[in-house]
């Protein structure tokens, strides 16, 4: 390793060796034996590399070698070069300033570090600054506590980078739990000195333009012991012992060691209410339809039988791209009985789909909840005409018309396709030939996809008002919007049985805000954007995104 090291030019100097034993005299080991070793042997190679090997050639790279050192400890370079007078530059890394070799360090990621305190004492010795470790918390995690102060409490930033941060590093993020039907959407972040899993819940319905909620499933820290410890945050009864398994890639579970810290006095009765008031913001006394009671307990037990024992998968938040329509992201929405939901916005080219991250015992978290077609706009109708369904629906039915028209042509042509190239497998080689002529020519004669409904290009800006008969939760909605297009949205009965995509309207409000009127349920979501900061949690690239969906999808199917 020595000798490795200073052919490189990284290791120990010769001269800080040659004053180490001059300390240890009289101290003779074996240690010391071998260093001399490795001296002769990079001697010897030095020698033979500029003289051929040659006892002239040894002689004379001798004189270099074994400068001298003067009364400060510093090689005097007289002997070497009697012309120079500036100032000596240095020969290696390991002869830079400590100071230097500091901000140096500083500046490499903390997974590279531990291979530099194996390249020579002097490099492991600087490690140990705090300055270093300290930096590499802030720059990598976002740490903004004063670290010093725990420093000065006994626990070093070293520790807190290397046993906490750097071995929970992988799940930090994005990630949606396992709860059936449900969904989820849990953030992990290093909030001060912990690391903590923050479970988001929508706002009280209908009100979703408020802002987030926020509840703590579990935290980590590093306490006196210098060990990570993980807590349950679970229940009402404050932090309990934990622990979080990190097995698969993308994915992780946490098991909660003492659950009968989730258990109330006054047994599930008690339980329940502190429940609906959290989830819901109400009594169950206020909730005067029927239907929605019962969703309301059916969600209640099949979500507290997991006692925060759950797995969690990675999401990432869509990629944005110049073309997109609108900044995509999480919006939270009004979804009838169930309330309030939250969906992911995300543009495939002309297309722009939400999809669910938390659902409903109808259609289930990971479903594509909204698929908007940007290629056909929809103008809308003078405000007075706005308030008939039936002139809303005329408008977007033509559209859902000329779109199924559309994907029944484009089936016969594939299906001609696949015909004539199982015809030209099937005969001769020049009938073969021939057969591809023939489908070249069939696929050069496609015809182009229809043009959208109207070929007026909408207003920037245009008042809008919902039909008569059109429910909506929250009847505060913006009375102008930007633009309109045609899209489906996904309905399915109870257990998401017989699902299908019904026509609709997608209405963009503005940066942050759209709507969906649901035609065949007469019914109007509104989403509002995600305002929170959300780190560790944008797809590296749409590829991975995409696969992403995918795999959501089949959590749920």
């Amino acid at each position: 390793m020595a000798v490795c090291a200073r052919l490189c030019g990284v290791g120990q100097s010769r001269r800080c060796r040659r004053r180490q034993r001059q300390n240890q005299q009289g101290q003779g080991s074996d240690s010391d034996m071998d260093e001399e070793e490795e001296e002769r042997i990079v001697g010897l190679k030095q020698s033979d590399a500029v003289g051929g090997g040659g006892p002239e050639s040894g002689a004379a790279t001798a004189g270099p070698s074994d400068a001298c050192e003067n009364g400060s400890g510093h090689v005097n370079r007289g002997s070497l070069d009697s012309t120079s007078t500036g100032p000596q530059h240095p020969q290696s890394l390991a002869e830079l300033p400590p100071e230097l070799l500091v901000e140096t360090f500083s500046l490499l990621p903390g997974t590279a570090l531990p291979n530099v305190a194996l390249v020579c004492k002097k490099f492991r010795q600087i490690l140990n600054t705090e300055t270093i470790w300290r930096r590499r918390c802030m720059e990598e995690f976002g740490m903004k506590e004063d670290l010093r102060k725990m420093e000065v409490e006994g626990v070093s930033s070293r520790d807190i980078y290397v046993k906490l941060l750097h071995p929970y590093r992988q799940i930090l993020g994005l990630w949606q739990p396992d709860i059936g039907p449900y969904g989820g959407l849990l953030n992990v972040v290093v909030d001060g000195l912990f690391i903590i899993g923050w479970m988001y819940l929508p706002p009280h319905d209908p009100r979703v333009e408020d802002p987030m909620r926020r509840r703590p499933l579990f935290r980590i820290h590093l306490w006196e012991s210098k060990k990570s410890t993980v807590e349950c945050m679970y229940g009402h009864k404050g932090p309990h012992k934990g622990d979080i398994q990190t097995g698969k890639k993308d994915e992780f579970s946490t098991k909660c060691s003492q659950t009968d810290h989730h258990r109330m006095p006054g047994g599930r009765q008690e339980e329940f209410r502190t429940w609906l008031e959290e989830e819901w913001g109400r009594t169950l006394e206020e909730i005067f339809h029927e239907h929605m009671q019962e969703l309301i307990l059916m969600k209640f037990i099949y979500t507290s039988q997991y006692d925060n024992c759950l797995t969690y998968r990675r999401i990432y938040l869509p990629p944005t791209m110049p073309s997109d329509l609108l900044r995509p992201g999480l919006f939270k929405g009004t979804y009838g009985s169930h309330g309030l939901e939250i969906v992911m916005l995300s543009f495939h080219g002309n297309s722009a789909r939400a999809t669910k991250l938390t659902g409903d015992p109808n259609v289930p978290a990971g479903q594509l909840t909204l698929d908007v077609d940007l290629s056909r706009p929809v103008v809308l109708p003078e405000l007075k005409h706005q308030r008939n369904i039936e002139e809303l629906s005329r408008l977007v039915l033509g559209v859902h018309e000329e779109v199924q028209r559309a994907q029944q042509q484009q089936q016969q042509q594939q299906q001609q396709q696949a015909m004539d190239t199982a015809t030209a497998e099937g005969a001769c080689s020049d009938v073969t030939a021939a057969g591809g002529v023939e489908a070249e020519r069939v696929t050069g004669t496609d015809s182009p996809p229809p043009e959208p409904s109207s070929s007026i290009s909408p207003p920037e800006s245009q008042p809008f008002v919902l039909p008569l008969g059109v429910m909506a939760r929250n009847e505060v909605y913006p009375r102008t919007c930007r633009k309109c297009f045609y899209g489906t949205g996904l309905i399915a009965g109870h257990g998401f049985t017989s699902p299908e995509r019904t026509p609709g309207l997608f209405v963009l409000f503005d940066a942050d805000r759209f709507g969906f009127i649901w035609l065949e349920l007469k019914s109007f979501s509104l989403y509002s954007r995600l305002t929170d900061n959300l780190a560790h949690s944008y797809a590296p690239n749409m590829e991975r995104f995409e696969a992403m969906l995918g795999n959501m999808q089949s959590w749920t199917s």
